[in-house]
């Protein structure tokens, strides 16, 4: 770690994606905060970006951070990294920073079952927070999630759907932030998401059965992310809604992320855990 001006300890953070959009939105965040600070930058191997300047590429200005094309160029220059890549490309970071003492706070989607058993596994040597969506407002929803479906119940006659909407350029789908609300209420309701979830409807399918949770995905434009969850029943409809208009929720989530991991040596948290929303 680092120290600034005052004396203060400052997590030094890597982020992988940096020319991303992401990446860029997480390097401005970077530069709001007050307990990290932006160490090294990790683009694609071979990229004509490598050894410019992460600031400049950002549009923060100067930071005198080049950009990197590898984990293995900038071991020694970080104490955490920020990822929102693929899958793939997580998992290989992921093997990199538990083998090397590294942190990580990992936004990436799309993640199967597998995928997700490397990480609680790596978490016995390093301290990960894993969440389909950063955004402090999103995990606020998430709990309402759960308490109203506790409040009206299993057996109150309520339809549920998840609608999802995001930019032409995402690739999973439904969302990771959609599975994840639709499995906070199953949860709450004591069903298996495996079992009662249905994703998109089409022809002939009868009436709809008393126990599932439907999923919509609309993919379109530059959406950002819009999640609703609707409650449905005889004579009236609950409807819980999150609308993202910038991916700095994201990132300022992120960076949150990374301060409040700080402290933390081994183990695997998500954002419920760094709000204290459980």
């Amino acid at each position: 770690m680092d120290t600034d001006q005052r004396g203060r300890c400052m997590i030094r953070v890597a982020v992988t994606g940096a020319a991303g959009r992401m990446g860029k939105t997480i390097i401005e965040a970077l530069q709001q905060a007050d307990d990290v600070s932006l160490s090294a930058a990790i683009v694609e191997p071979g990229s004509s970006l490598i050894g410019a300047d992460a600031g400049e590429l950002a549009g923060v200005g100067r930071l005198d951070v080049k950009l990197a094309g590898s984990l293995d160029d900038v071991a020694s220059d970080f104490d955490l990294l920020i990822d929102f890549t693929t899958p793939e490309v997580t998992l290989q970071n992921l093997a990199f920073c538990a083998a090397n003492g590294k942190k990580m706070v990992i936004g990436t989607t799309g993640l199967n079952e597998s995928q997700k058993e490397e990480l609680k596994q790596a978490a016995e040597k390093t301290a990960l927070v894993f969440a389909p969506n950063m955004s402090v407002g999103v995990n606020l929803c998430f709990k309402l999630l759960e308490i109203a479906a506790k409040a009206l119940g299993d057996d109150g006659g309520y339809d549920i759907e998840v609608i999802e909407a995001h930019h032409r350029h995402k690739v999973d789908a439904p969302s990771g932030t959609a599975l994840r609300m639709g499995e906070v209420v199953a949860d709450a309701l004591g069903r298996d998401l495996k079992n009662c979830a249905v994703y998109g409807r089409q022809g002939q399918t009868g009436a709809r059965p008393a126990k599932e949770i439907g999923f919509e995905t609309i993919r379109a434009g530059d959406v950002v992310g819009d999640h609703t969850v609707l409650f449905a029943t005889e004579g009236e409809r609950i409807e819980i809604t999150h609308k993202a208009s910038s991916r700095m929720t994201f990132a300022k989530g992120a960076v949150r992320a990374a301060g409040w991991l700080g402290d933390k040596q081994t183990g695997l948290y998500d954002m419920q855990d760094v709000l204290g929303l459980h």
